[in-house]
């Protein structure tokens, strides 16, 4: 026989709700998961609860236990004092369906609008070749189970409804960073995508993101940081800055500042601020021209999702490794996540 155990779980639906007390049998070995089944069981047989794999690779049951997202399934129940109270709720940054059951549709509507893997023109497939060493660059961010604990504890939108618009989270930070480390990868905008249309700057890398993963993936240290490091050097570099400023006098475009940014949007994929030049000193008002000293109302360009089947879906290999199953292709002798000096960019290993 097992030991009662005092559990406090939120109970509701979109209208509100309450945490309510439950007194259930926990036996030696548990996790979280097995003391919701039983509490279904025995206690409270409406209960609503996501779950599927019960081994920590679907992602389906996250909730927050003692105001920490987790797996429930990942969460063994000696990892608490035996007079502890256990408290369960939904996940906080999406919206409630009913009890433990969240609405996180917005995960998947950023999905679809981060742009897919654009393969290299000339190449067919099967005959794509990659170097091990930029293999390992991106295997790392493929682990990760889209339990979406990472964009559930992301203060940026957990404390902020309306940034939601704007910034896809650290889920898809990983996912562009991959893509950008990709080799084969035909796009060559994907910083500036990440900065402009997913929200890349409002992410200030508190690493609360990693601290959450059930994968352990080095979310701020080998992706954010990276991708952020990439845009500064492209945008804030004094030297680039200067030579993009020489080849566009020597091209006869405006210079930087002396023109308004604006956003289009034509269709045929993500697009980036354009730049239009900014009328004569003539025909402006001076309120124009003190509104153009700083632009507190920059554009940022609607995100356009990548080709999608008739389902209205990405085809399952955007998000999926096509052999989930396989032998590790590093041998056994490989432990992840790789140290951080082997996902860089500038492999230290790799031959010049």
């Amino acid at each position: 026989m097992g030991t009662k155990r005092q559990f406090k779980v939120w109970r509701g639906d979109e209208n509100g709700g309450e945490l309510q007390d439950y007194q259930v049998e926990v036996n030696e070995g548990e996790v979280v998961l097995d003391v919701i089944h039983r509490m279904q069981a025995t206690d409270a047989p409406d209960l609503a609860c996501r779950w599927n794999c019960k081994a920590g690779k679907c992602g389906s049951c996250s909730m927050e236990i003692n105001g920490l997202p987790r797996l429930a399934c990942m969460t063994r129940m000696s990892t608490f004092e035996e007079t502890e109270t256990v408290t369960v709720t939904p996940l906080r940054t999406f919206p409630v369906i009913r009890d433990l059951v969240t609405d996180v549709s917005f995960n998947y509507t950023k999905a679809r609008e981060t742009p897919a893997f654009a393969p290299p023109a000339g190449v067919a497939p099967g005959e794509y070749r990659m170097q091990q060493v930029d293999v390992e660059r991106s295997q790392e961010f493929r682990k990760c189970i889209e339990c979406f604990l990472c964009q559930n504890t992301c203060h940026v939108i957990r404390d902020h409804e309306d940034n939601k618009k704007a910034f896809a989270g650290p889920r898809y930070f990983i996912r562009a960073a991959e893509l950008d480390m990709h080799p084969l990868d035909a796009r060559t905008d994907r910083r500036e995508y990440a900065q402009e249309a997913q929200g890349l700057g409002y992410c200030n890398i508190t690493k609360c993101c990693t601290e959450v993963c059930p994968e352990h993936i080095k979310i701020t240290d080998n992706a954010i940081i990276p991708m952020k490091e990439r845009v500064v050097d492209r945008r804030y570099d004094p030297l680039v800055w200067l030579g993009s400023k020489i080849f566009r006098r020597e091209k006869g475009e405006a210079p930087r500042g002396s023109a308004a940014i604006t956003a289009t949007n034509t269709g045929a994929g993500p697009q980036l601020p354009t730049v239009t030049p900014v009328p004569p000193a003539g025909e402006r008002s001076p309120e124009a021209d003190a509104e153009r000293a700083v632009n507190w109302h920059r554009a940022v360009p609607a995100p356009v999702a990548p080709p999608v089947g008739d389902n209205g879906m990405l085809a399952v290999s955007e998000f999926a490794f096509d052999r989930p199953a396989a032998p590790s292709p590093f041998g056994d002798d490989v432990r992840f996540p790789m140290p951080p000096n082997q996902l860089n960019y500038s492999h230290p290993d790799q031959p010049l």
